[in-house]
């Protein structure tokens, strides 16, 4: 992902730009994933998963909960 660009303006990314985005390695990105300890859940298009910036943010902001536990959250069960 290019450092420089404007990262408000990004709305979904790949594995590859949330791993950097949240400063982990793709390994690592994909090991949260697929274990259930990444909260947010990829977008489906096509063949192709992306991530919501704002969704990885917020994830972070609120101490980066298991994806069981982020989804109670955010139907705001918790």
């Amino acid at each position: 992902m290019d450092e420089n660009r404007d990262s408000q303006a990004v709305f979904l990314v790949s594995a590859p730009e949330a791993a950097h985005l949240l400063r982990i390695s793709r390994a690592h990105f994909h090991a949260l994933n697929s274990s259930g300890r990444l909260g947010p859940v990829g977008v489906k298009l096509g063949r192709s998963v992306r991530w919501r910036t704002d969704e990885l943010r917020a994830w972070v902001s609120q101490g980066c909960p298991p994806r069981d536990r982020w989804l109670a959250m955010r139907r705001g069960q918790v």
